[in-house]
């Protein structure tokens, strides 16, 4: 089984992190509304990244780390560029 760590960009451009097993299921549910809260009232939204963790454990810990960085590094990471990521890790330290 595979846990996934997400980026969905909201309606109002703001960005929201989570971690699930399904990730489908997951989309669909932030979509309807059937998740209450955050992403409830910005609706639509759209995938912009997701990546898949062994273990529930892992996925939380880098979604946790995730919800903490600025915008530019989630940004980053949504691009895939590593080298930005990590210039951004070791900037306003």
């Amino acid at each position: 089984m595979s846990f996934w760590v997400y980026i969905l960009q909201c309606a109002d451009n703001s960005y929201y992190t989570g971690h699930t097993d399904n990730l489908e299921m997951r989309m669909a549910k932030h979509q309807s509304g059937e998740i209450k809260g955050y992403t409830a009232t910005r609706l639509p939204i759209k995938l912009l990244f997701s990546q898949d963790f062994p273990t529930r454990a892992e996925a939380l810990a880098c979604e946790r780390q995730v919800k903490g960085w600025r915008r530019s590094k989630k940004e980053a990471l949504i691009r895939g560029d590593w080298d930005e990521v990590s210039r951004l890790a070791h900037a306003r330290k």
